[in-house]
């Protein structure tokens, strides 16, 4: 394929990509009801409005977020579509496989940034106030803290999927990221008291998860490493 080509090809895979976001987009604007409905179950106070803009953020960001989920495995889809011709047979059926867990951990680090956000950070920052002063929860405000903390752990539980990927392009190799190790935890550790309130504790609940999402990052980048060295090998006997 000449440039022309593989841009009208990318083109191809753009639009797929944006009539799935819009898709899902308009099913987030339907569902927006149930979906503010199941988070706002979980607490024990009630929201309030400040200005007729704040519903409207509130349902677009909701829309948005269910968009980008439910886009997710179409974009990692179109991606793979786009760089298909480019594989052998055998990285074809591998990096097909990373699709599904692009998704799955996806929705795993959102689980588990709401669950940390709603079990252990919501009722200490409540606990804080203990009925010192009047308290009066916004939506806007309290869901914009709620995504603040919920779409970074969905992001950072895909190190493993990127670190896998990086490895099979040769880019990082499991010495380097045992040579590096001290620092990526030091890493986790600052974004984990970035999300997390100012309580040791709570920073320990949100950091020792991502660093054990490295440290499984570093066994399956020694898994596709050994695989690719095993695949060179062979290739090289088969050369002789």
């Amino acid at each position: 394929m000449n440039v022309t080509d593989h841009l009208q090809e990318l083109r191809k895979r753009i639009i797929w990509t944006l009539v799935f976001f819009i898709g899902f987009f308009i099913v987030g604007l339907v569902y927006y009801e149930d979906i503010s409905g199941f988070f706002i179950d979980d607490v024990s106070f009630q929201l309030n409005m400040t200005s007729p803009g704040e519903i409207i953020w509130i349902v677009f960001t909701i829309a948005s977020i269910v968009a980008i989920i439910g886009t997710l495995p179409v974009l990692s889809l179109q991606v793979w579509l786009f760089v298909k011709p480019a594989l052998t047979p055998k990285e074809t059926r591998v990096s097909l496989s990373y699709i599904p867990a692009i998704f799955f951990l996806f929705l795993l680090g959102l689980t588990f940034g709401y669950v940390v956000f709603i079990q252990f950070i919501l009722p200490f920052l409540l606990n804080l106030n203990n009925g010192v002063f009047n308290e009066l929860f916004t939506v806007e405000r309290y869901f914009r803290f709620l995504f603040r903390v919920t779409i970074p752990f969905a992001v950072l539980f895909e190190i493993p999927i990127i670190v896998m990927f990086l490895t099979s392009l040769g880019i990082v190799n499991p010495m380097f990221l045992v040579k590096v190790r001290k620092y990526a935890y030091f890493i986790l550790v600052i974004i984990g008291t970035i999300i997390s309130p100012p309580d040791f504790i709570l920073q320990l609940v949100v950091a020792v998860p991502l660093i054990i999402l490295y440290e499984v990052s570093i066994v399956l980048s020694r898994i596709v490493y050994r695989r690719k060295l095993k695949a060179h090998r062979e290739f090289m006997e088969e050369e002789d």
